[in-house]
Formats: structure tokens, sequence, C-alpha cells
């Protein structure tokens, strides 16, 4: 049994955690975390290779399935597969998700809808998919939702009500599994130091600008090990909600003055130079997402597909006869070599 620092043993300990976003970024160093407590990991993403380097870099034990948070079939069979493989599943970590770029006026208003698509919906069929096997074991379902529930910003409209809306979904149903011992709760960050907070800030100066201006915590960038480690604290404890860093639970309590008439003022001081400057900046970019977008096929030259940070999962798994990836992988689940023009699932 893997012990926890001081010798006590970690609650997590032959248990069974499946992680969306797995691929990178906050997934990714949740994964690791929770396998370092001696978890048993089912990694859910939308980039095979990485997914294949984490699970062996975990070693035996661990899955991963390529799988698209949006597509409710790819989730189940994903859910399926880790049950039949591992005998069941006893944490979620709902984290895959996306931010576009732009503004109402100025941006792609598929790449908006895209977000809240990842963000919220599928946040929603991660929840539905796991139900019934959280439900067998009494388990624990964390939803990532951001510090963006509690007070927005422009140029983050599509971000902040998909995140805000994760918060009410998260709160509904965890009145809703009380009774069959499922713990639900909701997981609310400022800035983590990932690809997608890089990207925003390296696409658009004006993000960065804008956001050096927000209140103390919103402008702290935090480690993705930082976060990786409440997250799996959360679980161990089956928190009902966890603030990264703890500061953003202040936030939380004062949310009458964030969205306030007096809050729109000192925002609106700042916005009517950072707003003109963003849109322009949107403009010359002529991408919905960031560089690491992991788009899926077909999707047009604006980038409207989502980004895999924690990860986005938008295309359905091909899942072969061992329930641990696409087809073409092997009994470990990890595929042997790459296929020729495949870089997603």
């Amino acid at each position: 049994m893997r012990r926890q620092r001081g010798g006590t043993a970690s609650p997590l300990a032959g248990k069974v955690v499946l992680v969306t976003g797995a691929a990178r970024g906050i997934g990714a160093h949740t994964a690791r975390v929770a396998a370092a407590r001696g978890a048993r990991v089912c990694l859910v993403g939308l980039e095979p290779e990485r997914l294949a380097a984490l699970a062996a870099e975990l070693g035996p034990g661990h899955l991963w399935f390529c799988a698209d948070v949006t597509d409710q079939a790819a989730l189940r069979a994903a859910v399926d597969g880790t049950v039949a493989a591992l005998g069941g599943i006893d944490a979620v970590v709902a984290n895959a998700g996306v931010a576009n770029r732009g503004t109402l006026a100025v941006g792609d208003v598929e790449a908006m809808v895209r977000t809240v698509e990842v963000n919220l919906i599928g946040v929603m069929r991660t929840a539905a998919a796991t139900v019934d096997a959280l439900i067998a074991r009494r388990g624990y379902l964390l939803l990532v939702s951001s510090a963006a529930a509690f007070a927005a910003a422009p140029g983050m409209a599509a971000y902040c009500a998909s995140k805000a809306g994760v918060e009410q979904f998260g709160t509904s149903i965890r009145l809703e599994l009380a009774h069959h011992g499922v713990a639900v709760g909701t997981a609310h960050m400022s800035w983590v130091d990932t690809d997608l907070v890089r990207d925003a800030r390296a696409d658009l100066p004006a993000v960065a600008e804008l956001l050096a201006k927000l209140p103390w915590p919103m402008r702290r960038t935090t480690s993705v090990r930082e976060c990786a480690e409440a997250f799996v604290r959360a679980v161990e404890r089956r928190q009902r909600r966890v603030y990264v860093p703890r500061a953003v639970g202040l936030l939380q309590a004062s949310r009458a003055v964030l969205v306030s008439p007096l809050a729109d003022l000192v925002m609106a001081r700042h916005a009517r130079r950072a707003v003109p400057e963003l849109e322009e900046q949107v403009r010359a970019l002529g991408r919905g997402f960031g560089v690491t977008t992991a788009l899926p096929t077909g999707t047009g030259p604006t980038g409207t597909g989502p980004t895999d940070t924690g990860s986005a999962d938008t295309r359905p798994a091909d899942t072969g006869p061992t329930g641990t990836g696409p087809a073409h992988t092997g009994p470990a689940g990890i595929r042997p070599e790459p296929l020729a023009g495949d870089s997603t699932c």
C-alpha cells in the first residue's frame, strides 16, 4: 500500500481514478500524482501518443482511451473498458477544457460554442457516462470549474459561462447523488501554468495586460504541480470545493461585489483600451484556439476545434477489443508505432 508523507497510507491506494483531459497539463499531472499515491489510473484524452507515453511512464495497471467528451458513445466505451479491465471506478476527475479566442463582436461563434460544448456539455456527458460506476462504489466526482465562475472578464464570455455552468451543475447533482453515497466536488482555479494559458498570453498580448489588472488572487499563476496536488487531495478527502490557490475561495465569498456596478466601472476603465487591442490581435491571429489545439479531422482554417490543455477531447474513440485504446493498439493499450498522418484519435 502506497504511503503519503508522514507514513500514513493514502486513501487512493488500490482505487481506480478516471481522468479526462489526461494527455497533458493539469490532467496529466493529476494522473501522475494519483498513481504515485497508489491509484490505478484511466487516462482519457485526445492525443494517443501522449496518452500512451504517460501510461507507459506510470507503469503496469494503468489504461488509456481516446475518447471525445462531447461524444457519449465514446465516453461510454471508455468507462465500460475501464470497469472491465480494473473492476470499477472509484473517482472521476472531469478536467477536459478549452478556451476560445476573441470577443462576441470579433471572433468565431463556432469557437465560442465549442468552448461551451467541451467545458460544460463535456462535463455533463462525463458525469452521465460514469454515474452508474460511481454509484456502485459510492465514489467521488470532481468537476473542474474555475475562478472564472465567480468573476468575468472581457474576451472570456464563453469560457466564463461554461465554468459558471459547471459550478451550478455540480451543486445540483451533489444533491441528487447524495443518497447514493456519491460525493461531488467542484474545483476553482485562477491561472495555471498550462499550454492553454501560455498560448493565450503569447497569442494575445492584450489578454496578458488585462489579466495583470485583475485583483489578487485572480492575477496569480499557479504551477501545474500545485494544482494537481490540490485535485488529488480533494479526491482523497472527497471535498465539496477545492480552490487553487486557496485565496480563490475569497472570490466566491465576495461574488456580489465582483458583479456589482462598481466592479463594472473599474473593469470598464481598463476594457475601453484593452478590448479594441484584443480584437485587433484576434483579427490578425486568424484562428479560434491556441497553437496546442488538437483539431478534429475536417476542422477548417479558423481553428474552431478544441484545445487539449487539460485536454479537449473532440473525436470519438475507435476502441478495439481490449478496451484500452484505439483499434490499432496492442494489448496494453499502447500503440506500437504511429500511423502515417495520424496525430489525433
